[in-house]
């Protein structure tokens, strides 16, 4: 079956066979590894991509043909000229990742939450990122890079004023 899809900001059109998996065509056929197969049953969150802008999506769940006429994110498509996206960022800062085998999930699972809820406390966060598995940070400065990032977003959004008096 043909499949076209933008892909951080680049149409494709490609062949599939039906079965295919989102997070497998991503991988396979377009070659962004960024997207993480950990355990094809979506329960660790790994696999996530945005689709159309502000919906976290486990790939690993969703055939490659129901993306067709979609717009999808993979964490290859944060970086934006050289310049880290904020979650990317506050990550970094934050030390949100040790072994980083999640998060390109995690990241993804936020950024379409954070488009959602631009102000969110502890608790929503860690809600939000409950469908995503971490073995290794004990979530913490996970929590603490959306706090950072939201924060960036936040004022980056604001209008600029000044001068204004």
């Amino acid at each position: 079956m043909k499949v076209n899809v933008t892909v951080n900001g680049r149409a494709y059109e490609r062949d599939v066979e039906p079965r295919t998996l989102l997070a497998y065509f991503l991988r396979e056929d377009l070659g962004l590894t960024g997207t993480h197969v950990g355990c094809d049953t979506s329960s660790c969150g790994c696999c996530v991509v945005v689709l159309d802008g502000d919906r976290a999506v486990k790939s690993c769940t969703m055939f490659a043909v129901a993306a067709d006429g979609h717009e999808i994110t993979t964490v290859e498509g944060l970086e934006q000229n050289g310049v880290l996206h904020p979650l990317q960022q506050a990550f970094w800062d934050s030390h949100g990742l040790q072994c980083g085998y999640c998060t390109p999930g995690m990241m993804m699972t936020l950024v379409a939450f954070l488009k959602q809820n631009p102000k969110p406390d502890k608790h929503e966060i860690r809600e939000a990122i409950s469908g995503n598995l971490c073995r290794c940070t004990g979530y913490q400065n996970i929590v603490k890079a959306a706090e950072q990032a939201a924060a960036e977003l936040s004022k980056a959004a604001e209008p600029q004023t000044a001068g204004v008096k």
